[in-house]
């Protein structure tokens, strides 16, 4: 696997791997998938300091990383949060494990201080994840999700660069 930033030309294949998880898991809260002029929005707000990195197999993309800002007030300017997808077909052979430490890597280049991994609570796999790159729980916020007729936690998970 390659890992690069990612490109608008990769748009469609994020948006496919995304909006799987949106319509099938509680892993996002996003309830809606995302249109192409959405992904195209989207993939313009994650370039510079906020990167998407992308997985790369010969011409398949089976996954991606990416930076948000935190917070809008300026106190959270350097801070960042993650998130992690990877297609499902490629999930537990260090793809996502990959990308996350890629992306951890670009926050500090790109100067920041600490990153937040915000994951619904029962995703052992992404808190594992997260676990074995060196991010720590820091709390759970309770009930503060609501998708497909279930109350969902989300577990915070930090990690100083």
């Amino acid at each position: 696997m390659d890992i690069r930033l990612g490109e608008p030309a990769d748009a469609e294949a994020l948006r496919a791997i995304y909006n799987r998880e949106v319509l099938g898991s509680t892993v996002t809260f996003d309830l809606v998938p995302r249109s192409a002029a959405d992904q195209e929005r989207w993939m313009a707000e994650h370039s510079g300091a906020y990167p998407v990195v992308v997985g790369v197999d010969g011409s398949e993309v089976i996954g991606f990383a990416s930076l948000s800002p935190y917070r809008p007030r300026p106190a959270y300017a350097t801070t960042v949060e993650d998130s992690v997808y990877v297609a499902a077909h490629r999930r537990g052979g260090g793809v996502g494990k990959a990308l996350l430490g890629a992306a951890v890597e670009l926050a500090g280049q790109h100067g920041f201080h600490a990153v937040i991994a915000r994951i619904v609570g029962d995703h052992a796999a992404s808190i594992a994840l997260h676990r074995s790159c060196g991010f720590e729980l820091v709390g759970v916020e309770r009930e503060v999700g609501r998708k497909f007729g279930r109350w969902l936690d989300v577990a915070v998970l930090q990690r100083l660069v």
